[in-house]
Order: C-alpha cells, then sequence, then structure tokens
C-alpha cells in the first residue's frame, strides 16, 4: 500500500541497525521495497545503545547537563547510522543520500530534548526523490528557528519517521523493530501473549501511553490527526505485523475483545505533597510549576481535606526526577506545604480494550485480579478504553501475567 505518488516510508530501530551486519540487511530491504516501483524515504534510529552510550558519557562530564547540549550531542547517534545506511546502499549499487533532520526541513518548536515538531519543508526530499535516490533521513532530531539541533524525546524516531509520511502523502507508514508486532503484553514477560492483527489509533494510543513500548506516543498522535496507516512489524522476517488505523477501516471486522491488551512502565516516580492549604488555585499553582518545567504530569489523586489542609499524589516520567526537586524547593516559597515525599519504587499497570465502553465490570475485575495476587493499588486512571492502577514495581511482573490470565488474552480470539 502506497500514496497517490508511490511513496513508502520505511523506519528502523536501533536494534535493526545494531552492527555491520544488521545495516547490510536493512540496505538489502530497502533496495527491495524501491525494486518493487515505490519510492522509498528511510527513517533510522541510533545504532543498538549509542544514545544511552553517549548519556553516559555526558554524565562523566557534568553532573547536570544542559538541555541544548544533550541534543548537540544525542543527535549524533542518528547521524552516524543515517551515513553507514547510505554506504551500505552504495555499496549494493543503489544510488541513495542521507540527510540530517535539518536537511529534511524538519522544524521544531524551541523545547530541547522534547521538541514537537511544527512544520517540514519537503522539497529537499522529493527533489532527490524524483532524481532516483533513496532518501534516508536521521529520526529523532529537528532544528528550530534559532537554527539549533532539537531532538524530539526517547522514541522520536517513530513521530518522525510518521511526520514524514503525513507531509509525503505516503499514508503507509512501517515501523520496523525486533518484534513481529504489538503483542497483547511484553512476550518477555508474558510467553502466552498473542500478536495483535489489527488496532484503532484509539487503542494504540493508549497502549503505547500506558507503557507499550513498541511505537512512541507522539508518532501514533500524529498518525491519527494525519490519518497515517502504521504497519509495524519485524525487520527480521517478512511477517504481517500489526495494522494501526481508523477503527472504521480495520479490514477484519470482528467483535472487539473487551480487553486488548496489558501494559506496564517501570519509569514512573511518585510525588506525594503533604499539608496543601485547600485553598482555591493551590493545584494551579502546583502543576504550573511543573509545566513550565515541561515536566508531564501523569496520574493524579487529591485526598479528601481535614482541618484545611490536604494532600496531592502524582506521577511523573524518572527522567524528571532532579528537575522535580528543584521545582518543590521553589515552591517553598510561593504556596505553603509541610513536605513532600518522592518515591521510585513504584510502577503502572494498564489494561486497554475498545470493547470495554461497553461491558460493564471490567474495573472490578480488574481490582478483583490484582488483590488476589496481593497486590495493593495506590493510584488509579481511567479513560473509556483504559484502566491504569500505580503499584509497587516489585510486583508488576506477576500483575501483568496475572491481568493477562485473567482477561484470557492468552487464548485465540481473533485478534
Amino acid at each position: 500500500m502506497t500514496g497517490k505518488n508511490g511513496i513508502i516510508v520505511m523506519k528502523f530501530g536501533g536494534t535493526s541497525v545494531g552492527d555491520p551486519e544488521k545495516i547490510a540487511r536493512v540496505a538489502g530491504r530497502v533496495i527491495k521495497a524501491k525494486s518493487s516501483g515505490s519510492r522509498v524515504v528511510v527513517v533510522v534510529s541510533a545504532m543498538g545503545d549509542t544514545t544511552d552510550d553517549l548519556i553516559e558519557l555526558a554524565s562523566k562530564i557534568s553532573i547536570n547537563p544542559g538541555r541544548r547540549e544533550m541534543d548537540m550531542l544525542l543527535s549524533t547517534g542518528e547521524q552516524i547510522s543515517i551515513a553507514l545506511l547510505a554506504m551500505a546502499i552504495s555499496e549494493k549499487g543503489c544510488s541513495s543520500i542521507s540527510l540530517t533532520g535539518n536537511q529534511a526541513g524538519i522544524i521544531t518548536d524551541e523545547v530541547y530534548s522534547n521538541a514537537k515538531i511544527i512544520s517540514i519543508n519537503n522539497s529537499r526530499i522529493l527533489r532527490e526523490l524524483k532524481s532516483g535516490k533513496i532518501v534516508i533521513v536521521a529520526g529523532f532530531q529537528g532544528v528550530n528557528n534559532a537554527g539549533d539541533i532539537t531532538t524530539l524525546g526517547r522514541g522520536g524516531s517513530d513521530t518522525t519517521a510518521v511526520a514524514l509520511a503525513a507531509v509525503l502523502d505516503a499514508k503507509h507508514c512501517e515501523i520496523y523493530t525486533d518484534v513481529d508486532g504489538v503483542y497483547t503484553a511484553d512476550p518477555n514477560i508474558v510467553s502466552e501473549a498473542k500478536k495483535i492483527k489489527g488496532l484503532s489509533y484509539e487503542e494504540m494510543l493508549e497502549l503505547a501511553s500506558s507503557g507499550a513500548k513498541v511505537l512512541h506516543l507522539r508518532a501514533v498522535e500524529f498518525a491519527n490527526k494525519h490519518n497515517v496507516v502504521l504497519h509495524v512489524r519485524s525487520s527480521f522476517n517478512d511477517n504481517e505485523g500489526t495494522w494501526v488505523m481508523d477503527e472504521s477501516k480495520i479490514i477484519e471486522k470482528m467483535e472487539r475483545p473487551v480487553v486488548t491488551g496489558v501494559t506496564y512502565d517501570t519509569n514512573q516516580v511518585k510525588i506525594t505533597v503533604f499539608g496543601l492549604k485547600d485553598i482555591p488555585g493551590i493545584a494551579a499553582k502546583l502543576f504550573g510549576a511543573f509545566a513550565a518545567e515541561n515536566i508531564n504530569v501523569d496520574l493524579i489523586v487529591q485526598n479528601i481535606s481535614e482541618k484545611g489542609v490536604s494532600t496531592i499524589s502524582f506521577t511523573i516520567g524518572n527522567e524528571d526526577t532532579a528537575i522535580a526537586k528543584k521545582v518543590l524547593e521553589g515552591l517553598k516559597s510561593r504556596i505553603e506545604f509541610s513536605t513532600a515525599d518522592i518515591n521510585s519504587a513504584v510502577a503502572k499497570v494498564s489494561i486497554v480494550g475498545a470493547g470495554m465502553q461497553t461491558h460493564a465490570g471490567v474495573a472490578s475485575k480488574m481490582f478483583d485480579i490484582l488483590s488476589g495476587e496481593n497486590i495493593n493499588i495506590e493510584m488509579i486512571s481511567t479513560s473509556p478504553i483504559r484502566i491504569s492502577c500505580v503499584i509497587l514495581k516489585e510486583k508488576v511482573k506477576s500483575a501483568v501475567k496475572a491481568l493477562h490470565s485473567g482477561f484470557e488474552l492468552d487464548r485465540e480470539k481473533g485478534l
């Protein structure tokens, strides 16, 4: 499936280009796609653990490196990948060109380390495609209006690929990874997990936001907004993967299961602020301070006020812990509270499914399953097709296994 202009976008993750042999395999796959008559744009991530290695290297230089300089550093990982893949394609006798985010016309906002794409000038890419070349674009990066390199956050190469598919009218973006598609649970935890054939954008959004690592959340949001069909598949075989598209366009019309998948996220930190004055505007000031530092807050629970004071608990990503501590210190002079506790020994477990909208008792069943495993629930959050619980991190594997079995996701149901 390609757009009306014959363009397909193929995105390969870090494990798919982790060494020279894998890069050569990707080169062969890309050339095969071009030989079938498509005009091909490829987006790649940094090789293997390159990004983590660069972060570790930075930590040996600075305790708290600036985000601008971190973007400058981390963007080099993808530039290595695109150059090596272009070389590999050339060795196989095919013409290609590698482009950085800047050269590909990707313009972002000013937020270093977590930038959002605001526009793409696709003229350079279209010009290179017209000349018969395979175009290889560095994922995860762009440039702001000041001319500085910015990065899109971890997993941002998915967003790059989907954004390019949208602006190039490809309508089809293949996301290649080290798994065969999206599963009912992490196969590394649940050996009985099943591959899901088709998902709606809404289901994939909830899965991604709840911890499923196959697709980046913002990439799914972009695909939903611009109606880009996604195909998540393995880079190591030709098997069909998981299709993500509008619910009405899922090819195999079937009775949607009540629960489609179980996800978890161990990258959670629970912050509890005690002794807050229970007056209008306190919560706005509290969360406004975190928003000003571009810290995303996930679950929020406010306890019932007693004697004019209340307690608010919320979760953030672990990577924002250091900044969160500074925010809390700064808030002491602006709002009154007694103490703040930061707990990194928690995780989030979620169930997701479009069928939850028409079935009662799903929440109570989830809580009963967790109770049967002697797992205490610290926080709860819901949406029409998702229920999330914050639990102790040490209990997360047993929770995922129990929920997957309890909702019978290990059985064949035409997923």
